[in-house]
């Protein structure tokens, strides 16, 4: 018709619909237009709803949304253990993943220690400085992973040493005397120093409520690895007697740990994410921390008495786990005359109670911190690792007996690893600022305890089962160091806190004013509000309280 534009879209001749003439049935098309509209609105409305619910869900830098209910510093509040989900609980299995690997790789010589002894000709003192060695190199390691942890972050932490001390473990294969095997021992050991990175990693992704089991979980079944290598190693052993000697077969043993190493340093390194907002320089550049000073950072957590107290106190339970881990079946194999694969079975029920008993010294410290905060932490501590010192001197007194050596080892094993996962229920708490750090140090306290306990009482100057006991009554001793520990706004073993301190106050110390004003303390600032948890559960604020519940 006149007037009316023709347009072609693809080629195709659209015409402009005229004006409608009226036609029957309009008052029913009518109305099923405006329920249409009326429907679409709803649609509308009920998708702006659901955006809007997104946009409240906690997102990492990335725009990702956690698996796991998150705090307001996105650490995660509950473990569930089922899940390999990014970031949390990915985080949390490889870094348990990484500890075993080093303490398979670091223990594999403990148990075919009969055959290596006939191989390379080795003396008791040539092989208690290699087992002094496999835990000593590691004292420095751990110390400088806590400036690695807190500069670089946790994922650089565990694939470097994983990588780096691969070269020695294959090594092993090719050791001729006592030199070459104390170097590769000492080399191999500084893989221990996974653990600060585990212990780091567990504090930053998990909630103050969940944080003592999250870290015994990690560790403990990190440390099984050393249970598992005392009865590994020499199945590896038998069944590579097939393809070659008994003195061939124990060399070409050392490349299933070294494997296991290497490509589990490449999965962390690629797969892993340091915090829960995303790595550490994309945490920097989008504003979320500041960048790390190392050096104020380091005179912040040694300046720390509470710190070196518990430096002292963990050499007394994860470093006499090590020094076990060295004299258990070689004990067994030599005092009740057993076959090197018996006694590395029985000997492996010392390290494999970490299955669960670390565990169960981070659920013990995380429960009674529900109804007495800090000191109910504390208290844990001293009376599980006081226990362990009266079981360590009854076990070296039952040397006549195997059944009864057995049912103690076992009893004294499961509060070693219980005093373990308790000491780092307390640890995260010491210091916000420099946990790094602070992990590093009593980490390497533990190595150092073990260093000392093998130089005194098992180099000889002493019969194995007598230094058992003697090692005992230095657990006693040295755990009177938990009393001293005091913090200002939670108070100690015998003493309330001091009025009128609170946890800012505390946490807020380790920076300047400029600090402050610059918004370098900010993430410390979270931090020290969701410690409130740390007090006794009277004086907690009520918000905190009311949002309590089951952690696991």
């Amino acid at each position: 018709p006149r007037g009316v534009q023709t347009s072609f879209v693809d080629g195709i001749e659209i015409s402009p619909r005229l004006t409608p003439v009226a036609q029957p049935h309009t008052h029913t098309h009518t109305t099923h237009t405006r329920l249409t509209e009326e429907k679409r609105a709803t649609t509308n409305d009920t998708r702006t709803t659901m955006n809007l619910e997104k946009e409240d869900v906690p997102r990492d830098l990335k725009g990702n949304a956690f698996d796991l209910p998150v705090d307001t510093e996105h650490k995660a509040k509950k473990i569930k253990l089922l899940s390999f989900a990014r970031p949390h609980m990915r985080a949390f299995h490889l870094s348990w993943m990484s500890f075993f690997v080093s303490f398979l790789s670091t223990f594999a010589a403990a148990p075919m220690i009969p055959v290596i002894r006939n191989n390379l000709d080795l003396t008791k003192p040539e092989l208690g400085n290699a087992g002094i060695a496999a835990v000593t190199g590691t004292i420095f390691c751990r110390i400088a992973m806590g400036f690695v942890c807190d500069t670089l972050g946790p994922r650089y932490g565990h694939s470097s040493l994983l990588l780096g001390t691969v070269p020695a473990v294959f090594g092993m294969a090719l050791a001729d005397g006592s030199i070459s095997f104390l170097l590769c021992r000492f080399f191999i050991g500084f893989s221990l120093a996974t653990f600060v990175a585990t212990q780091f990693w567990s504090s930053v992704m998990f909630n103050g409520k969940i944080v003592g089991t999250a870290n015994a979980t990690t560790a403990g079944w990190g440390n099984l690895g050393g249970g598992v290598t005392q009865f590994l190693m020499p199945v590896i052993y038998t069944g590579l007697l097939a393809y070659g000697p008994p003195f061939q077969a124990w060399r070409m043993a050392y490349f299933v740990p070294g494997s296991c190493q290497m490509l589990l340093g490449m999965v962390i390194l690629f797969f892993a994410q340091d915090l829960p907002d995303g790595q550490y320089r994309e945490c920097i550049k989008a504003g979320e921390m500041a960048k790390p000073n190392p050096w104020r950072i380091f005179k912040q957590g040694v300046s720390n008495y509470r710190m070196w107290c518990m430096v002292l106190t963990y050499g007394q339970c994860f470093g006499v786990e090590l020094t076990m881990n060295n004299i258990i079946s070689p004990y067994l194999f030599d005092q009740f005359d057993l076959n090197i694969e018996i006694a590395g079975v029985l000997g492996s029920c010392f390290g494999l109670m970490n299955l669960f008993a670390r565990s169960l010294g981070g659920l013990a410290s995380d429960l009674t911190a529900a109804k007495y905060g800090m000191r109910g932490r504390l208290w844990t501590l001293w009376v599980v690792q006081t226990l362990e010192g009266g079981l360590c001197i009854v076990l070296g007194r039952l040397y006549t007996t195997l059944p009864g050596t057995l049912v103690c080892m076992i009893m004294f094993s499961l509060t070693v690893q219980m005093a373990e996962g308790a000491s780092y229920g307390v640890v995260p708490y010491i210091s916000k600022r420099a946990l790094g750090i602070c992990s590093g140090f009593i980490g390497a306290g533990g190595n150092a305890g073990s260093t000392i306990a093998q130089a005194i009482f098992f180099k000889g100057a002493y019969s194995t089962q007598d230094g058992i006991s003697y090692m005992g009554v230095m657990i006693i001793g040295v755990t009177l160091l938990v009393i001293p520990i005091y913090f200002p706004m939670w108070g100690g073993m015998f003493c309330g806190p001091k009025e009128g301190v609170t946890e800012s106050d505390y946490y807020l110390a380790d920076f300047t004013e400029e600090e402050k004003a610059a918004g370098i303390a900010a993430s410390v600032a979270k931090f020290a509000k969701e410690a409130a948890s740390e007090r006794a559960a009277v004086n907690r604020p009520e918000e905190l309280s009311e949002k309590e519940k089951s952690p696991v």
